[in-house]
């Protein structure tokens, strides 16, 4: 898939106008669609970015350590409201829960003790936690949104000690290999772009310390390259199933916690920011470490997303997250959709299923109910089915879309074993607008 060729200029357009506003020595973004890369914009040349040089992705690493721990809650391994002294003893914030750390809802302090971890080098773990006690919660758990880098290094913890494999090793042994992620790294791997501070008032540049975090890295550690995060952004779209079951990542973006309660444009779910525009949420994270800046969102309805990459830690007057998403909104109003023909269906429906379709009342509401090729009942509006009920047993079906996911449909019979109403949630739905149930 190719975009339209105005919508090329005018994202390209935008990446070099933030670029040179910005003062951005390096700047990539990429377009996603339906698991690709179709576009790259690029601007800058300390250095010329292309697809595999390598950048730092700041938090985009919480997105990851995220996946690890929802494996490890469908492994059976723990639960999402654990707290987290059953995996890892001895914080003296043991209370807090698995799901509060991952979504910042745990009231923990932002940051570790000493010296700002990011620009300088992390501590082993059990230095770590040696300095983590009771008087890091600074807000009460789950009470309001509070961005926490120190919730990520002591869930990296958890990992290690419930796993006994490092971070690391197990982020490349279930999510980085299973991908095929093979230019995102722990450390910078050449080619990769330098970071820099701009200075303010003369526009030179000061290259920044590329640190070892230590015990924090799955707050922030991680390199990679607009390829590689595309195929990350593809697969929050569009999960592969041996890596992470598409329901558990539908999870993933729920809200657990709203940071702006008057306008309810941004929150987090299970490692994963949430951002509201207009209609769409956009799902992703931004990054930042010294001298880097990391941007990715993606609407998942339509496998679209837009990652960038910039080798400065600021950007004068432009926001790379930002940037993202509004080039995101620009792609979605501007390029069609790609609809999808109709098709015959090869056969009929068996003649239980058969007997089920048509419409159907409750209290004078229509819904109609057709049967799809897999042998699913779809229902709903007339002619906008939005419900999915897949089999269960005779005569019993189970939502799996819509606002009845997870409610049983029941068939209800006369004594000839007709089918005469549809129980759906205990709403009993007739075969004519005035039949009693």
């Amino acid at each position: 898939m190719t975009l339209l060729p105005e919508t090329v200029r005018q994202i390209d357009t935008r990446v070099a106008q933030a670029q040179a506003d910005g003062h951005a020595p390096s700047l990539v973004l990429g377009v996603v669609r339906d698991g690709a890369l179709v576009h790259v914009a690029t601007a800058g040349e300390h250095p010329r970015p292309d697809v595999d040089l390598q950048y730092r992705l700041g938090s985009i690493s919480k997105t990851m350590t995220a996946t690890l721990i929802l494996q490890l809650r469908d492994a059976g391994r723990l639960t999402l409201d654990d707290p987290l002294e059953r995996h890892l003893p001895g914080t003296g914030v043991g209370a807090l829960t698995l799901r509060q750390l991952l979504a910042h809802a745990s009231g923990i302090q932002r940051e570790p003790e000493g010296d700002w971890w990011e620009r300088a080098a992390g501590v082993d773990l059990t230095t770590l936690l040696a300095d983590v006690d009771a008087d890091k919660i600074a807000y009460p758990p789950h009470r309001t949104y509070h961005y926490s880098n120190l919730a990520y290094g002591l869930l990296g913890g958890l990992l290690e000690q419930l796993t006994g494999t490092p971070w690391a090793d197990l982020l490349g042994e279930r999510v980085l290999t299973p991908l095929g992620l093979r230019r995102t790294t722990y450390a910078a791997t050449e080619p990769y772009a330098r970071g820099y501070v701009v200075h303010p008032w003369y526009d030179t540049l000061r290259e920044e310390p590329r640190t070892d975090t230590g015990a924090m890295a799955p707050a922030g550690q991680l390199w990679s390259t607009i390829e590689d995060l595309g195929r990350w952004a593809a697969f929050l779209a569009n999960p592969d199933p041996s890596v992470l079951a598409p329901e558990t990542l539908t999870e993933m973006c729920s809200p657990v916690v709203i940071s702006d309660h008057e306008a309810w444009t941004h929150g987090h779910g299970l490692g994963l920011e949430l951002f509201r525009t207009g209609n769409r949420v956009y799902v992703g994270h931004g990054g930042s470490m010294p001298g880097y800046g990391a941007s990715l969102a993606v609407h998942r309805p339509s496998r679209t997303a837009v990652v960038g990459l910039v080798n400065a830690y600021t950007l004068r007057g432009v926001h790379l997250g930002v940037l993202g998403r509004q080039l995101l909104t620009l792609v979605l109003d501007a390029e069609p959709t790609p609809v999808t023909p109709w098709r015959p269906a090869a056969a009929p429906p068996s003649a239980e299923l058969a007997e089920l379709t048509g419409r159907w009342w409750w209290m004078g509401t229509t819904i109609e109910v057709y049967a799809d090729p897999d042998g699913n009942l779809l229902a709903g509006p007339v002619g906008a089915p939005n419900l999915r009920f897949v089999p269960e047993g005779p005569d019993r079906w189970r939502g799996r879309a819509g606002g009845q996911d997870g409610e049983i449909l029941t068939v209800r019979r006369d004594e000839q074993g007709a089918a005469v109403a549809l129980d759906i949630a205990t709403f009993v739905y007739s075969r004519t607008p005035d039949q009693e149930p």
